[in-house]
């Protein structure tokens, strides 16, 4: 888990440099901060579970097994990324791993992971679906939609709100006088409020609601108290907008979700800190390599501009390869 904290970190602290460089096009949504979660969750999962993600979702795929080369090719919109460079940082997918996709609309992936979670109760497999999404997606219409339907049919889906306290600019609190985790209560559904910055909490509680899920007793909700060192997406930091006090940043970055498990490791004597220089340096080489492929790769060609686009080819289109 620290690994994958460690390589979640990594991947997001290089993007902000890529963009700053102009070498990734557009803009993208970093995790660094709230690894805790995706990693916690996503640990107490099996290959043949699947997850829907969010507009901020490179962690949600690192942490369920996504390949680093492959998802800088897609930020950098060349052939070899996870959707053929036609996608970008909000629309990764890899359904052979699990990820049914991250999602630039708000809430739009808790419907969706219903669906994966009734497949599996049809069909009689004891998987299970996933729902990331922020706080800023607890009062859309579709999400609790989304919860009641999964409730009533007792679908194996466990929801998690990662509460970085802010949608954009606007904190929750100002929007919502309950906690998510209170609200989901009222379905009839467990809601159970964790420490977004503690791997070892977050996993715990991922672990109890995918028991419950696999064993036919419905949906679960986990709130998870995190928070975003860098802004609502990386174009913030160059408009000069300031929601946030200097001390709440201080605060929050005290509670490092690597420097806590870290410690803890450690303390515990389960490695010592050689070890985890060691597989930081591990990381850091991945990254690197990954860095590279993405940048050797090819751009798309005209000529394939109308593949990869739909499940089945359509009537009318040209043939793969015809001039356009």
């Amino acid at each position: 888990m620290y690994e994958d904290m460690y390589r979640i970190r990594r991947f997001d602290t290089k993007v902000v440099e890529l963009v700053d460089n102009n070498e990734i096009p557009g803009s993208c949504h970093e995790y660094c901060g709230q690894e805790a979660v995706a990693v916690g969750i996503c640990s107490a999962l099996t290959p043949a579970d699947v997850l829907t993600s969010t507009h901020r979702g490179h962690g949600h795929i690192l942490a369920k097994g996504g390949d680093v080369g492959k998802m800088f090719a897609e930020l950098f919109a060349k052939s070899t990324g996870y959707n053929h460079g036609r996608g970008g940082s909000m629309h990764i997918a890899d359904i052979g791993l699990g990820i049914y996709g991250a999602n630039g609309i708000v809430g739009a992936g808790a419907p969706m992971a219903c669906g994966a979670a009734h497949k599996f109760r049809v069909a009689g497999e004891r998987n299970v679906a996933v729902s990331f999404f922020g706080d800023g997606a607890i009062n859309q219409g579709v999400v609790h939609e989304a919860m009641n339907l999964a409730a009533i049919w007792r679908l194996p889906v466990i929801f998690v709100c990662e509460n970085n306290q802010y949608a954009i600019s606007t904190p929750l609190r100002e929007v919502s006088i309950l906690e998510p985790y209170i609200r989901a209560q009222s379905y009839g559904m467990p809601g159970v409020n964790v420490d977004g910055q503690d791997v070892g909490a977050v996993f715990d509680a991922a672990v109890s609601a995918v028991d419950r899920a696999r064993s036919g007793d419905g949906p679960t909700f986990i709130e998870c108290k995190t928070y975003r060192y860098l802004g609502h997406y990386s174009g913030e930091r160059h408009m000069k907008v300031n929601y946030r006090s200097k001390e709440e940043l201080e605060y929050w970055k005290g509670r490092d979700p690597i420097d806590i498990w870290a410690a803890r490791l450690v303390d515990d004597g389960i490695c010592a800190r050689e070890e985890i220089h060691r597989l930081n340096q591990e990381v850091d080489d991945g990254i690197a390599r990954g860095l590279e492929f993405a940048r050797q790769s090819p751009l798309p060609q005209a000529s394939e501009a109308l593949e990869h686009m739909y499940a089945v080819s359509y009537p009318n289109l040209p043939a793969s390869g015809a001039e356009l």
